[in-house]
């Protein structure tokens, strides 16, 4: 079966890079455990066992990890990136030369073990809001240097991109408005900038007030709910300030609904009728999904 196409932000140099860096970080100038008890050129299959239930990504980069130690070493899937993987099955092989499996295998399943598990958080949020029009996004809350792998989880769990970073959207959060000295200067010199340029402008706005003064300008594309949403003291969570924001924007402009998102939560803030509604616990506080390689020899 055949992994997944790399998204448009993920170049194959780009890949090739960070790979090369992860396994310099691991290998460095030798594993000695396997140069010390195992013969070269031993011929072995390990087994990708997963050890719960989630949704499987990173099968590509795995690939290119194994590959970039020994290139004789070849691999076998019997699920796909974005596909659902169940505990106590294998959903893929590697087969070849034990020491370079051995090196190549940490690498490999921290890589597919983080985005399989933010590919399930993601899938979770995407189900917890079906039946409404919202959708989910990331942020920038990512581990720094495999921002574009955290991505590209998000994606293969059902989720969306929002910017890749500072350089592909223009987004003006609230330090941008007081440095810029008030949210029309603000948009105003925004507008200019992008002149030529393919680039949408999003604007925070944490009070309806501030809701009310994007709307008197032009050309902001999305506006950025953020922290409009209460947990009251008995738990519950009030969105009534979120729904008059989105019922005054009135699909003048797209919405985004930021702060107090959990999976608990997020139903309640999608029936607002938002349309997105971003999480960096997708990312920041992501839990591994439980993967291993499962070696076993092979007769010549």
């Amino acid at each position: 079966m055949s992994a997944s196409p790399l998204p448009p932000y993920v170049t194959n140099y780009k890949l090739d890079d960070l790979i090369d860096h992860v396994i310099r970080e691991d290998v460095g100038d030798g594993d000695v455990t396997t140069e010390a008890t195992v013969a070269p050129g031993t011929p072995a299959q390990a087994r990708f066992l997963v050890k719960e239930d989630g949704i499987l990504a990173g099968q590509l980069v795995a690939e290119r990890v194994m590959n970039r130690v020994d290139e004789a070493l070849t691999i076998s899937w019997t699920r796909i990136d974005g596909e659902t993987i169940y505990r106590g099955t294998s959903i893929g092989a590697v087969r070849g030369d034990a020491s370079a499996i051995l090196k190549a295998e940490r690498a490999t399943l921290n890589i597919m073990q983080r985005m399989s598990g933010i590919a399930t958080a993601t899938r979770s949020f995407v189900d917890a809001v079906r039946g409404h029009s919202a959708r989910i996004l990331d942020t920038r809350k990512t581990a720094p240097g495999i921002r574009m792998l955290d991505k590209w989880a998000v994606k293969l769990g059902g989720g969306e991109n929002h910017r890749i970073g500072l350089f592909d959207m223009i987004l003006i959060k609230d330090n941008h408005i007081i440095a810029a000295g008030g949210v029309a200067n603000a948009i105003r010199s925004a507008r200019a900038y992008r002149k030529g340029r393919d680039l949408k402008i999003e604007v925070e706005a944490r009070t309806l007030d501030e809701v009310d003064a994007v709307l008197t300008e032009q050309g902001v594309d999305m506006i950025l709910l953020d922290n409009m949403v209460d947990r009251l003291p008995e738990g519950r969570l009030d969105v009534s300030r979120l729904r008059t924001a989105v019922e005054r924007i009135d699909g003048r402009i797209a919405t985004e609904a930021s702060g107090n998102v959990t999976l608990d939560t997020v139903d309640v803030i999608a029936s607002t009728g938002v349309d997105f509604i971003s999480s960096g616990a997708l990312t920041h506080s992501v839990r591994a999904l439980d993967i291993s390689l499962q070696m076993s020899l092979e007769s010549e």
